[in-house]
């Protein structure tokens, strides 16, 4: 630490070292320099206490180096999976990501994307509650946006990594018909009377097509509020004979809730999930699930915040497709 008291400066590296300041600073970002150059320069640093100062960096460059990854829920665990990967792979020396939840709530994730743009945000990648919503389109302007899951329809967002919610539903749902079920519910995070979601659209005009009678629920996503609403719906007039859960997350509740009302699964009600957590694997009998490339999706993403914080370039979007896995959680409906 230099003796002064201050904080040590570019300036008192470069007289440490003999190069100029832009050498220095090159050199501490790893961008020029001969290797043995850039291994004096850190030594200089660290033996003189030097920290890159934030702020000013971001003056200079323009650029803060934060990611906000904005979530729809961190109740559910496939959001919780996503962010948790996406954390570890934006982290770089220049670069970190803001893990922002936003509580289900399609107001406030707006809100957040705001304050997001307001304090300058490189990047906003998001899970959209409403992707409908138009003041997308506005955040969009102000800062690159990558989708996770639906796409922004009023937003030029800069790229968007796709689930492919056609294929997923609607195998669920001919698959719980080929069984024979024709009673279903839907169970789904949004909230009764919103814009609804790509998914559930899906799932009311796949079920009118095969002449299913669907009911679609709003649930929530931590165990007791997924038991409260499993619970209701498994107590009410024609107690349908199947489900589909569209988070794992919601079905571990229809579970708990059968378990207390005396019911078997898969012969007394058939379940689906819909994003193979890994715990699904561990009940009784084994949850049948969708599982969806997380991998994939986590490097696609990446991939697109790079491109457009280095580039401003807008890249193409990518549409991953789930895989149903079979477990046991699905038979014919009781005589």
């Amino acid at each position: 630490m230099s003796g002064t008291g201050r904080r040590p400066t570019l300036k008192d590296i470069a007289a440490e070292t003999g190069l100029s300041m832009a050498a220095v600073s090159y050199a501490l970002r790893g961008l020029h320099g001969t290797p043995e150059t850039r291994q004096r320069v850190q030594e200089a640093a660290e033996r003189l206490g030097y920290q890159a100062d934030p702020v000013a960096r971001a003056l200079a460059s323009g650029r803060s180096g934060s990611i906000g990854v904005l979530c729809a829920s961190l109740e559910d665990l496939w959001q919780q999976r996503v962010a948790a990967a996406l954390g570890r792979e934006l982290l770089a020396p220049d670069r970190n990501a803001w893990i922002i939840d936003s509580a289900g709530d399609a107001d406030r994730q707006l809100e957040l994307a705001q304050h997001l743009v307001d304090h300058r945000a490189d990047a906003i990648v998001v899970v959209p509650i409403n992707p409908a919503a138009k003041a997308w389109a506005a955040i969009a302007r102000e800062v690159p946006v990558i989708a996770i899951g639906d796409a922004l329809p009023a937003a030029k967002a800069k790229s968007e990594v796709i689930l492919d919610n056609e294929t997923g539903v609607t195998t669920a749902l001919r698959r719980l018909a080929d069984a024979g079920h024709h009673n279903l519910a839907v169970l789904s995070p949004t909230r009764r009377f919103e814009v609804e979601r790509p998914a559930e659209q899906i799932a009311q005009r796949v079920g009118r097509d095969l002449g299913l009678d669907i009911r679609l629920l709003q649930c929530p996503h931590d165990l007791a509020g997924a038991t409260e609403v499993a619970r209701s719906l498994l107590t009410a007039d024609r107690r349908p004979t199947g489900i589909l859960a569209l988070a794992d997350s919601m079905a571990f509740g229809v579970y708990a809730a059968s378990r207390e009302l005396g019911l078997t699964i898969p012969d007394d009600l058939s379940l689906l999930g819909y994003d193979d957590q890994p715990m699904s694997q561990l009940l009784t009998p084994p949850l049948s699930t969708f599982h969806w490339p997380l991998d994939d999706l986590v490097a696609h993403v990446v991939t697109r915040v790079t491109s457009a914080v280095d580039t401003n370039r807008r890249v193409r979007r990518t549409t991953l497709t789930p895989t149903l896995i079979e477990r046991g959680s699905v038979a014919a409906p009781p005589v």
